[in-house]
């Protein structure tokens, strides 16, 4: 059966835009409805201008949709990719997240299937305290988390994160870890345990 998943990312230079295609690919190579949009820039325009390649991607990304709480009630599972800040997720996913109380109030997020991915600047930079804090809120939603664990052969060479696929930035914004398949491997699990709930609902 296909799934409708969304695909929330944030991303000022491009890891976790990068995260996200490689789960959507995986995911329309099985068949699934894919939605991959992004939360909402806030950093001011001077801000941004100070730093080339965040300039340049968020040109890029100009016409990625910007994610609202419709896309949570469509999907039957979510995937979200952030970065860490400070152990914690930018303020631009904490901001999505902030207007999701209709949803959660009226039960709609009750039972959706839930996983996340992170990026960080060093391999111990907040990349599974950032996953689990996104958690937290998924917890209060009533959603069911699924964590990648050792499902996949790829956690062993692609840092080993139980929570959430992650990955190490360099100085020069490239990923150390190869995460390709870890990403895509997450992305099938979840909506293979989404396609199960659905099942077992109807």
């Amino acid at each position: 059966m296909s799934v409708k998943v969304a695909i929330i990312y944030y991303s000022s230079t491009g890891t976790n835009y990068q995260l996200s295609r490689w789960a959507e690919e995986a995911l329309q190579a099985e068949g699934h409805e894919v939605r991959v949009v992004r939360a909402q820039e806030l950093a001011p325009a001077a801000a941004i201008a100070k730093n080339p390649a965040w300039e340049q991607h968020l040109e890029e990304t100009k016409d990625v949709p910007v994610a609202s709480p419709d896309d949570l009630d469509w999907a039957d599972a979510l995937i979200f990719s952030t970065p860490s800040r400070f152990g914690n997720v930018p303020g631009q996913i904490k901001q999505f997240l902030d207007t999701t109380g209709g949803l959660w109030f009226t039960g709609k997020l009750v039972n959706k299937v839930v996983s996340g991915m992170s990026s960080a600047h060093n391999p111990h930079g907040g990349q599974e305290a950032t996953i689990k804090a996104l958690y937290t809120t998924m917890a209060h939603w009533g959603a069911i988390i699924v964590p990648p664990g050792y499902t996949s052969e790829a956690a062993e060479t692609s840092g080993g994160n139980p929570y959430g696929s992650s990955v190490t930035i360099d100085n020069e914004d490239k990923m150390i870890e190869d995460v390709e398949q870890i990403v895509k491997d997450q992305a099938r699990r979840t909506a293979e345990v989404a396609d199960w709930i659905k099942k077992g609902k109807q």
